[in-house]
C-alpha cells in the first residue's frame, strides 16, 4: 500500500515559476503555504506582494493577494487588517522594498505595533533591476553598482533591519532564519509558523527575515551561494530569534 509522504501545499498553485535556478524565493513561497495550511487559515489570509523579484507572487499563491508600491507594502498591509481585522494579513517583501525606499513604512508599521506579519527576504541586492548594491549588500561585495566591493566609507554600513525593530516596544516577535540547507529551511519553517500563529492569537507586529540566496547576481553557482550564507552572510547577519513576547 502506497502512502503519501511529501505533496504540494493546498496554499501554492501547481504552475512553473519565475525565478531563477538556485534562488530561495521559491523556497520561501513553499515554507509560507505549508505554514498556512498546518494553521487551518488559508480561507482568512490575505497577502500583499512586493515590487521587486516577488512581484509576480500572487501568480503561485491560492489565496487572496493584493499588490502595493514599491515599499509601501506594510501601510497596504496596516490599511487591509485594520479593515478586516478578522484576516490575516502578511507582507512578503525583499531587502530592497523594506529596507530602502520602504524604511519609514516598516518602522512606522513595527512602532504602532500593528497586528500583521512580515516576511523580509535579503539576498543582500537588488535582484529584479540588475544587481545593484542594496542596505543590506555587504561590506567588500561586489554588485554591479560598487564593481570593486561595498565601500564602508563611500557606501555606509549595511542595515541590521530586525536588531533596528527588535528595539520598538511595538514589537513582538522577530527572528532571522535562512533557506540555505535542509536544517535552516525547517527551522525557517517554525518561525514563519510562529509568526503567523503571532497575528491568530493577537499578539502584535511579528517579522521573519530569511536569509536567501541568489547566484546569478553572486556570480557564483547554487552550491556556492548557500555555503556563502553559511561562511560570510550569516556572520554578520546572525541567525536566531532577536525578539519574543
Amino acid at each position: 500500500m502506497r502512502r503519501l509522504i511529501f505533496s504540494r501545499p493546498k496554499s501554492l498553485r501547481d504552475v512553473e515559476m519565475h525565478y531563477c535556478a538556485g534562488c530561495g524565493h521559491g523556497i520561501v513561497h513553499r515554507l509560507l503555504c505549508e505554514a498556512i495550511d498546518e494553521l487551518g487559515i488559508r480561507e482568512r489570509t490575505i497577502g500583499v506582494a512586493p515590487v521587486g523579484c516577488a512581484v509576480l507572487a500572487y501568480d503561485y499563491w491560492d489565496f487572496d493577494v493584493t499588490e502595493a508600491a514599491h515599499g509601501r507594502t506594510p501601510a497596504v498591509a496596516t490599511g487591509i487588517k485594520r479593515v478586516r481585522p478578522e484576516n490575516i494579513v502578511f507582507s512578503y517583501q525583499g531587502d530592497g522594498d523594506l529596507a530602502a525606499i520602504g524604511t519609514a513604512e516598516i518602522i512606522h508599521t513595527a512602532n504602532r505595533g500593528e497586528n500583521i506579519t512580515v516576511i523580509f527576504v535579503n539576498n543582500g541586492v537588488y535582484g529584479m533591476t540588475g544587481g545593484q548594491m542594496a542596505p543590506t549588500t555587504l561590506a567588500g561585495q561586489k554588485t554591479d553598482t560598487t564593481i570593486a566591493g561595498r565601500n564602508l566609507k563611500r557606501d555606509g554600513y549595511p542595515i541590521k533591519i530586525l536588531e533596528m525593530l527588535a528595539v520598538l516596544p511595538g514589537v513582538r516577535y522577530a527572528e532571522r532564519v535562512s533557506v540555505h540547507s535542509a536544517q535552516e529551511t525547517l527551522r525557517a519553517k517554525r518561525a514563519i509558523k510562529k509568526a503567523f500563529k503571532t497575528q491568530v492569537d493577537n499578539i502584535g507586529f511579528s517579522i521573519v527575515e530569511i536569509l536567501s540566496m541568489c547566484p546569478i547576481y553572486w556570480g557564483m553557482t547554487a552550491i556556492q551561494a548557500a555555503e556563502r550564507i553559511e561562511t560570510e552572510v550569516a556572520t554578520f547577519y546572525p541567525i536566531g530569534v532577536i525578539k519574543s513576547y
